[in-house]
């Protein structure tokens, strides 16, 4: 007899759950539609990498000043694309600058292992996101019993580091089973479980939007990987970000819906912006 097809763990169904709350359907697919029409703009017949590259210089850039930190774009685009390098003894600024430019480089290199091996990617998101930031042997790891996590807290408290762990494993499941979900609710879920339980010791938000870019590309949502999903998440500013995801931590049904649709909404406003970005490099006018 033919063997009976393996059950989704339970937060693989609850994400499938939530992708049927009323109006989810209309706004996920919104989202899908904006990254369609992203993918077929006339630039990304042939200039594909470098509407992607300058996708990750701003994406970079707009998950800085998410953490608060600011520099100009075109300081970032020039360090990135190899230009101009840091600071030897960077400010606290640039040095948050620097870790969210890391973490969304390395974005693009995670690609082939985010739905197979998402423990993998997260360490390597992490490493880079957080080096100088904390000890050395905290880099690509979760908080350890003992360790506390000081970012967010209006997010309330971070999860204790056991159940840190356990939600992780939650996380990787979801990361798993990606391809078989709709993808914008799979991220959304991902990048909030991230922020709100706070499994490293810092530089957790800067991973989340660093691995739902990973996440949004690989699954095929944005297979160019054009969209800017961190100038998605930052278009109205830190509050209705930061707002929408304290509503998630709540743990209610409009808590939660209330996140899912700042993320589909999110992706419309990044897939416009990587149309922008597709026009500038037409133009041959990135800066």
């Amino acid at each position: 007899m033919p063997s009976e097809p393996a059950a989704e763990s339970p937060a693989v169904a609850a994400v499938a759950r939530l992708a049927e709350l009323p109006g989810v359907p209309e706004r996920v697919e919104a989202a899908r539609a904006a990254c369609t029409r992203l993918r077929w703009h006339n630039a990304l017949r042939r200039r594909t990498a470098e509407a992607a590259a300058e996708s990750r210089v701003r994406g970079a850039t707009a998950s800085a000043e998410l953490e608060g930190a600011n520099l100009p774009v075109d300081v970032v685009r020039d360090v990135m694309r190899g230009a101009a390098t840091w600071s030897r003894h960077p400010d606290p600024v640039e040095q948050v600058v620097r870790g969210a430019a890391a973490a969304t480089a390395e974005s693009e290199h995670v690609l082939g292992i985010v739905l197979r091996a998402p423990l993998q990617a997260l360490a390597r998101l992490h490493t880079v996101a957080a080096a100088g930031l904390v000890a050395d042997e905290a880099l690509g790891r979760p908080r350890r019993a003992g360790e506390e996590c000081a970012e967010l807290g209006e997010l309330g408290e971070p999860a204790p580091a056991a159940e840190a762990s356990e939600r992780l494993r939650a996380v990787v499941q979801v990361l798993l089973a990606a391809p078989r979900l709709p993808v914008v609710v799979a991220a959304a879920v991902v990048h909030a479980e991230i922020v709100t339980v706070r499994p490293f010791v810092r530089g957790n938000a800067v991973v989340a939007r660093a691995l739902e870019r990973a996440l949004v590309q690989a699954a095929g949502l944005d297979p160019t990987g054009v969209a800017v999903l961190e100038k998605g998440h930052g278009a109205g500013g830190v509050a209705p970000y930061v707002g929408a995801l304290a509503a998630y931590g709540r743990g209610d049904v409009a808590g939660v819906g209330l996140w899912l649709a700042h993320c589909c909404t999110a992706v419309e406003v990044a897939a416009t912006e990587g149309e922008r970005v597709a026009d500038a490099v037409l133009a041959g006018r990135l800066t």
